[in-house]
């Protein structure tokens, strides 16, 4: 399989075979960004240098390790710098090339981030069966395993750069994310998109709601609710009843955790459907993945639109849920656009050909770090960008 490609569902929980003390041992496979699991396997330890690693895990081995945990997440660091680094030395100067485009940036980031996660997936670490890691000053992970993959009978490998962002995840759920607009938390699952940038949260606590005591003000519907936070505001706001849908059974859980979290099961309810629930509604939000794209992990489908699925299936299907006088609200970023991979004319034509208008439309500023990182390789698309609601009535 080429080095950019992850591997579908299937090849998440295969078994892995190796041999060790002149035995052959196997184990279960999980990978919860779909990498195949590797045909060969190697056990590595503290004896094993970095420059060792790095070969092995350039060809594609596996690299299982029964050392130190924390020495395997210092080698784990010195891969990361032998990528950073990565032909940046002892090469002649080429001649210089035209000045890609943004689009062409963006391929190649996209590229290089996947064949990085590749190779750093390929430091395996073992779990027992009830998720304990059976290695020197290995922290108690198994709250941070049972939340991502559920109950686990059997021993498995998993790589510890998936493990770190499970640790990173449960923080996340544990801590939670605080939301100015709720005045509350709100306490994201693994691979449930994290609320961390704001804005989106804000245009949907500003723009105005339905009039108050109208037949539009009485149910909202919240398309791809995910960790349900803008269903949160829109009940503080007033909404009388809100009907929050997804289809990942994890952003459902999720969903309705933080909705009963907040006391607001009495007015939203969580359902499980691709899009709209039956009926039709005052108000429709959505907030669909802003750049169109092939995800390759669980996470990334938050960001990632396969063909724009998401978009034009909420455009196409809202003039059939919208009651009369009724308004969608579209939450979407124009990053898409300065990357070349969608047109404002495009969109355009989405929300015309659909049967809809724009009544209104309001704008914000990025303000998280990568909108002002000169370092980022897309920073100059970022440093353009802005985030909208687009407010859309039945022509």
């Amino acid at each position: 399989m080429p080095t950019g490609e992850p591997a579908g569902a299937d090849g998440a929980f295969a078994l892995l075979a190796w041999t060790e003390d002149g035995e052959q041992r196997t184990a279960r496979w999980r990978s919860e960004s779909g990498w195949p699991a590797p045909k060969k396997v190697v056990i590595a330890d503290d004896t094993m240098s970095a420059d060792t690693a790095w070969r092995l895990a350039l060809d594609g081995t596996g690299l299982l390790w029964r050392g130190d945990f924390q020495n395997a997440r210092q080698l784990l660091q010195a891969l990361m710098r032998r990528l950073d680094h990565k032909g940046g030395r002892g090469k002649r100067a080429k001649p210089a090339k035209p000045a890609a485009t943004l689009t062409e940036q963006f391929h190649r980031h996209r590229l290089s981030q996947l064949q990085r996660a590749r190779v750093l997936a390929l430091l395996l670490i073992p779990f027992e069966a009830d998720c304990s890691i059976p290695l020197r000053r290995a922290p108690d992970v198994r709250d941070a395993c049972l939340e991502a993959y559920g109950a686990v009978h059997e021993p498995i490998v998993a790589s510890l750069r998936e493990l770190l962002g499970l640790i990173g995840a449960h923080e996340w759920r544990r801590k939670g994310v605080f939301i100015p607009a709720l005045d509350e938390r709100i306490h994201p699952w693994y691979g449930v998109f994290s609320p961390v940038r704001g804005e989106y949260v804000e245009l949907v606590a500003q723009a105005p709601l339905p009039r108050p005591g109208s037949p539009a003000a009485a149910l909202a519907f919240d398309i791809g609710a995910g960790s349900g936070v803008l269903s949160a505001v829109l009940a503080r706001r007033g909404l009388q009843r809100v009907v929050a849908t997804d289809m990942d059974e994890r952003a459902l859980g999720c969903a309705r955790a933080n909705i009963a979290r907040l006391g607001l099961a009495a007015q939203v309810e969580v359902v499980r459907a691709d899009l709209f629930p039956p009926g039709r509604a005052g108000l429709v939000v959505c907030n669909p993945p802003w750049l169109p794209g092939k995800p390759s992990s669980a996470i990334e489908y938050a960001v990632y639109d396969p063909d724009s699925r998401m978009l034009k299936g909420f455009l196409a299907g809202l003039k059939d849920h919208l009651l009369e006088q009724g308004e969608g609200w579209l939450i979407l970023s124009d990053l898409a656009e300065h990357l070349g991979l969608r047109s404002r004319a495009q969109l355009l034509g989405w929300i015309a050909g659909a049967g809809l208008q724009v009544a209104g439309r309001h704008d914000i500023r990025p303000v998280h770090p990568k909108a002002s990182d000169p370092d980022d390789p897309l920073a100059a698309a970022r440093s353009q960008e802005v985030t909208s609601l687009w407010r859309l009535r039945v022509a």
